[in-house]
């Protein structure tokens, strides 16, 4: 079975980590479950003003409702607290099931 993951990178101030951290946590994860094909999403914090977060989807389409929805969520939310422009690498995987 394919599916699509979405790897998105963030750069920050140290000092907001834990705001942009509940932020992700109580605002975008419940939006993003909602995105079409969800499977998974992992927000990832290196604690030196860098982030990454990982998202898969069933399906393109998914996948970029998902850049969407972070792009405005980023917007809307987080600007004030992150450099400007994540990096977004959008690809097929393929899931192997032992």
């Amino acid at each position: 079975m394919s599916e699509f993951a979405v790897i998105r990178h963030y750069h920050f101030d140290p000092k907001n980590s834990a705001e942009i951290d509940r932020k992700v946590r109580e605002g975008f994860v419940p939006l993003i479950r909602k995105a079409k094909g969800f499977i998974r999403y992992y927000w990832l914090d290196t604690g030196k003003g860098e982030g990454a977060s990982f998202g898969v989807f069933r399906d393109k389409a998914g996948a970029d409702e998902s850049v969407r929805l972070a792009a405005d969520f980023v917007r809307e939310h987080l600007s004030k607290l992150m450099t400007p422009s994540p990096r977004s690498s959008r690809d097929r995987s393929s899931r192997t099931t032992e």
